[in-house]
């Protein structure tokens, strides 16, 4: 396994860090922006009116693409654990 190698998969790991997680963060930070607004909008300042809305936004969104994300995590984790004979010997 020589350092090339190393680099490569760990950008592949990160790639995938990325793609899994931008579903959740997207809709979390659109729903923050919108809250934000209409905070500013009528000066409701209350922290639950932030953090729930956020929360019910995650939840559908991991209901609606979990078992997207699982199923690319785990062919990310199978692929990995396959080519680790490869890059042994």
């Amino acid at each position: 396994m020589n350092a090339q190698t190393v680099l490569t998969m760990g950008q592949e790991a990160l790639m995938q860090l990325l793609m899994i997680s931008m579903p959740v963060l997207g809709a979390v930070l659109l729903v923050g922006l919108l809250v934000s607004i209409f905070q500013a909008v009528t000066q409701i300042n209350e922290a639950t009116l932030a953090f729930v809305p956020k929360l019910i936004a995650a939840v559908l969104v991991f209901a609606l693409a979990g078992p997207w994300m699982l199923s690319a995590l785990v062919d990310y984790i199978r692929r990995t654990l396959e080519a680790i004979p490869g890059a042994v010997g």
